[in-house]
């Protein structure tokens, strides 16, 4: 599933090294800006820097065509996180960003994911 900032839920992210982020990201990043924390479905990849979230839509058969969406913190108007519940069999954390222009992000995150530190992340550049 395809990620960007709309009302779509992507499903099953999963926590990655940043060192793991696509090459072609750190072309994108401006002064003072790093990776801080990312994510990945099947192909397609979530980073959060210092500065933004970047998505990358891995698109086609082959994976060489590439979409790039990058949201700077600025732009959040606010957010909201789920924390899975007790005993669930699979347990996922949930992110919700309202952006400023009234467009929508939902995320789900698979696995050890800390949504702490995602909140964090994004409290530290929205407040």
């Amino acid at each position: 599933m395809a990620i960007s900032f709309n009302s779509e839920s992507v499903f099953n992210l999963r926590p990655i090294p940043t060192d793991n982020v696509r090459r072609e990201v750190y072309g994108l990043l401006v002064s003072d800006e790093e990776c801080v924390a990312a994510f990945q479905t099947v192909r397609d990849q979530l980073v959060f820097t210092n500065k933004r979230i970047i998505s990358i839509d891995v698109q086609g058969i082959t994976g060489k065509r590439k979409s790039y969406a990058t949201m700077p913190y600025s732009k959040i108007q606010y957010f909201s996180v789920q924390t899975p519940g007790f005993l669930e069999l699979i347990p996922d954390t949930e992110l919700f960003i309202m952006f400023s222009n009234g467009m929508t992000a939902k995320f789900e995150f698979k696995g050890n994911t800390d949504i702490g530190l995602i909140a964090r992340i994004i409290g530290e550049y929205v407040l």
